[in-house]
């Protein structure tokens, strides 16, 4: 793999620094291009949010939603409740590429502690973050921009993304040592994390007709990656004219998403309108990434998303990605391969994969299209 560069392309700016500096307009360098931009905003209150592009695309259905699924009936002693909960979760892996879960495991205490946690950090004094300033060689650390392309449109957010999994990659120096508790906290929910991620990977394997533990192994048995990326995004005087992220599909194996649920910002592409994500209380939203899709021969869908920003509201998010071990070649499975559907992808490490967004940026679905064997 080839290396990563060691500093950024030009000076970093905060953009929660520019939300509280009080600016009534954002830079130009945070300006999307009017086709990627949210063309209309409407005002609710004192607040200005914008809904979906309208030029290009169609306006989102505010009665739609992602799938909400209730993991209990994995459990239920009713084959019949079991079995429509294994369809849904199949329904959404390939129709939408998105879904809620309720009743999944995880504390609600532990869920709502980890979003606290990481709430005050972003509220510290700007000195002691800048403590953990990251580059671009890992992006570990706090940082303001995914991507080296010099002179490139910023989105508005800053975020701390930090390793889990493997061990060897697990540095707590690198974890915030304030607030007090963080780094214990932030510890307890990766391994809750980790053990829902594994349960998923199991349904999901299943439903596409493998063995129980194929997708686990797929990505390295024991050996995975998980790392986990906290997403803030501060009010924005000009919502309309700017993303908090720009389109993409996540490039690693599966994401895990705790927003707050009491500010949307998520949307999701489906067919030619963007659906506003309506997040359940204490729910974690589940999204396919591209190495399923992969692996799947894209019978599950990793599915382009990104996020709007508000001019009344701050927001904060929790995404733990799920990952292969990056030294292994994902390539379709065998036992999806037939006469009739042929693969799909070429073989690639998901360390060659990631550099891709590391080196650009969110660039919508062209990594993964960029796979495709030659027909």
């Amino acid at each position: 793999m080839m290396n990563s560069p060691q500093e950024w392309p030009e000076p970093i700016v905060r953009v929660q620094s520019l939300s509280d500096s009080g600016v009534s307009s954002i830079p130009e360098r945070y300006i999307k291009p009017p086709t990627e931009r949210p063309s209309f905003c409407h005002v609710i209150g004192s607040e200005r949010s914008v809904v979906p592009e309208a030029a290009a695309e169609a306006e989102a259905d505010v009665d739609a939603n992602i799938p909400v699924i209730d993991m209990s009936g994995l459990e239920s002693e009713d084959s019949l409740v079991r079995a429509e909960t294994m369809r849904v979760v199949s329904e959404s892996c390939r129709e939408w590429g998105f879904f809620q879960v309720v009743n999944h495991g995880v504390s609600p205490q532990l869920m709502d502690r980890a979003l606290q946690i990481w709430r005050e950090f972003f509220h510290l004094p700007a000195q002691d973050k800048q403590l953990y300033a990251n580059s671009p060689k890992t992006y570990e650390g706090y940082g303001s921009r995914l991507g080296i392309q010099k002179g490139a449109i910023l989105d508005w957010s800053d975020y701390y993304f930090l390793h889990y999994l493997p061990l060897s990659l697990k540095d707590q120096n690198k974890w915030p040592h304030l607030p007090s508790n963080c780094r214990e906290v932030i510890d307890e929910y990766g391994k809750e994390v980790v053990k829902l991620c594994e349960r998923l990977l199991r349904v999901l394997s299943l439903n596409l007709g493998l063995k129980e533990e194929f997708l686990q192994n797929a990505f390295g048995g024991k050996e995975i990656g998980a790392c986990m990326r906290v997403n803030f995004y501060p009010k924005c005087p000009q919502p309309e004219l700017t993303l908090g992220l720009s389109s993409h599909s996540d490039p690693g194996g599966m994401t895990l998403l705790l927003p707050e649920h009491q500010v949307t910002g998520l949307q999701v592409r489906k067919a030619n309108s963007w659906i506003t994500v309506k997040p359940a209380p204490h729910a974690f939203i589940v999204n396919i990434g591209d190495q399923i899709q992969v692996l799947s021969n894209a019978m599950y869908k990793s599915v382009e998303h990104r996020v709007v920003v508000n001019s009344g509201k701050e927001r904060i998010s929790m995404a733990f990605f799920y990952n292969p071990k990056s030294d292994i070649p994902i390539e379709p499975a065998k036992e999806l391969v037939t006469p009739d559907r042929p693969p799909l992808y070429l073989p690639m490490t998901f360390d060659q994969y990631r550099l891709f967004i590391r080196t650009r940026g969110p660039q919508g679905k062209s990594q993964v299209d960029s796979l495709k064997s030659p027909r």
